[in-house]
């Protein structure tokens, strides 16, 4: 059982990128599956989250509008569209599974339930 992050790399800022989350050994669509990020020297946040019931999408409000996030459930991948860059969105970022509870409706990275090693996005001005 495995979830990898991909896609990260380094832009400049104005620039897109498109992370993905690729399950292996389950069925991604069967869980809630977040992004979560973590900057040098900071806690690690919620950045957006994805519902297994109805598809909901949930975003971190700091991001006004420039994350999306979706699933393609004939690649077993949650996908996490990032545009317009900007240096401080520079961190690692990790996709995570919940199966039951408010985790993910509410970003909290700490009741995620499994996690995939992260991917380095960094942003240059």
């Amino acid at each position: 059982v495995q979830l990898q992050a991909s896609g990260g790399g380094l832009v400049q800022a104005g620039g897109s990128l498109r992370l993905s989350c690729a399950g292996s050994g389950f069925t991604l669509d069967n869980y809630n599956i977040g992004w979560f990020r973590q900057a040098p020297g900071k806690e690690r946040e919620g950045v957006s989250c994805i519902s297994k019931t109805n598809g909901r999408t949930y975003y971190n409000n700091s991001i006004q509008g420039r994350f999306t996030i979706a699933r393609d459930n004939s690649k077993n991948t949650v996908y996490l569209e990032i545009n317009s860059l900007k240096p401080e969105d520079t961190a690692v970022y990790y996709c995570a599974r919940e199966m039951w509870g408010s985790a993910c409706s509410s970003l909290d990275w700490t009741g995620m339930d499994f996690w995939g090693k992260g991917t380095q996005v960094t942003v240059s001005s």
